[in-house]
């Protein structure tokens, strides 16, 4: 039988992080929320941005760390490793199709009201889709490379099979040993291992489970992560927050009157919302406001469901060029210049392998 590997936790260094010096004048992070297929968004955002300020080149090298959350974390993936913006957005216009098809067909000949009745008892007992159409895709594009390998400082949320919450990092810090020889593929599946639509994710002994369980909303963790490792002022931190498209969550009269799980079946979506809410209002506190600058759609009642590819493929692109349209002053000031080299202290690009 196989042993399971220590915990995480295990391995916490219980004295205050040595920051290390920074240079430059501000600080600046990209966070991407989580939201499967609406991922769509804020990679549409990202290359609006980039056919306007950057006359096509990459949004990449204008962020010191980029925090991303399940489809957050694989826009963060692929730009970390020198993609376009528009070449992320290209995979998952061309690959969304598979990843999420359309419908559910059962193995036997029933009507459609039995249908209806047998796809929604699926829903609630057994994972909607197979992960392998999305492998495949991951794959094609990062190959084996590495977190040691990228080119920019990352933050991935995700929880494994001890019901622990788990950052995977570069190694931008010398107390960041773990996960540098991660591969990007692994992080990837293990951030966006979303319960309702896929099996947990197993590599070697561990189970992962999506990261927006917990932190759909990555801000706090890559502010955190920044001001723990380096010297900074907080009021010299610039965040871009891109989130996946804001819903019109309110209670129903069911959740008020009844209450159980059938009227609350939507409590993680609720959750996902507050703790994105949470994370922004946190985030805001320390750097100020104005220094935070969070670009998603208005709150909607018919909102874009997470494996709705057709919706997401014909409104996402426009909707992100109207936010950056009207977002574009402040979006501009993101894309000035580009960030200091980032520095690795373990792998094939830490100074002592040189």
């Amino acid at each position: 039988m196989e042993q399971p590997q220590s915990r995480r936790s295990h391995g916490t260094i219980f004295r205050r992080r040595e920051q290390l010096e920074w240079n430059a004048e501000t600080f600046r992070i990209l966070s991407i929320d989580g939201g499967g297929i609406k991922g769509i968004l804020p990679a549409a955002v990202l290359s609006e941005c980039e056919r306007r300020f950057l006359n096509g080149g990459s949004a990449a090298s204008y962020f010191d760390m980029v925090a991303g959350t399940s489809t957050g974390g694989i826009v963060a993936l692929g730009l970390s490793t020198g993609m376009r913006a528009a070449e992320v957005l290209d995979i998952y216009l061309s690959h969304g199709a598979t990843i999420f098809p359309k419908g559910w067909t059962p193995p036997f000949a029933i009507g459609r009201a039995a249908k209806t009745f047998y796809g929604f008892a699926r829903d609630l007992s057994v994972y909607r889709y197979d992960r392998e159409p999305l492998e495949r895709a991951l794959r094609d594009c990062f190959g084996n490379r590495t977190l040691g390998d990228v080119d920019l400082r990352l933050n991935i949320p995700t929880f494994d099979g001890f019901n622990e919450v788990n950052v995977l990092k570069t190694p931008h810090h010398p107390d960041f040993r773990l996960d540098w020889r991660e591969e990007l593929v692994t992080v990837a599946l293990a951030t966006s291992a979303a319960p309702t639509f896929f099996l947990t994710y197993r590599n070697g002994t561990r189970h992962f489970a999506d990261g927006g369980v917990w932190a759909n909303n990555p801000a706090m963790l890559a502010l955190v992560d920044a001001l723990s490792c380096f010297d900074l002022d907080r009021h010299s931190v610039d965040m871009l927050s891109l989130g996946c498209g804001e819903q019109d969550l309110r209670m129903s009269d069911g959740q008020i009157k009844w209450g159980g799980m059938f009227h609350w079946r939507t409590i993680i979506e609720t959750a996902m919302h507050l703790q994105s809410q949470n994370a922004l209002g946190q985030a805001g506190l320390l750097i100020g406001r104005d220094r935070l600058l969070r670009v998603t759609t208005a709150p909607s009642l018919v909102p874009i469901a997470m494996d709705d590819f057709e919706r997401a493929r014909n409104e996402l692109p426009g909707q992100a060029q109207r936010l950056v349209e009207e977002n574009a002053e402040r979006l501009e000031a993101f894309f000035d210049t580009e960030r200091p080299k980032v520095t690795f202290y373990h792998g094939q690009r830490s100074p002592k392998s040189a």
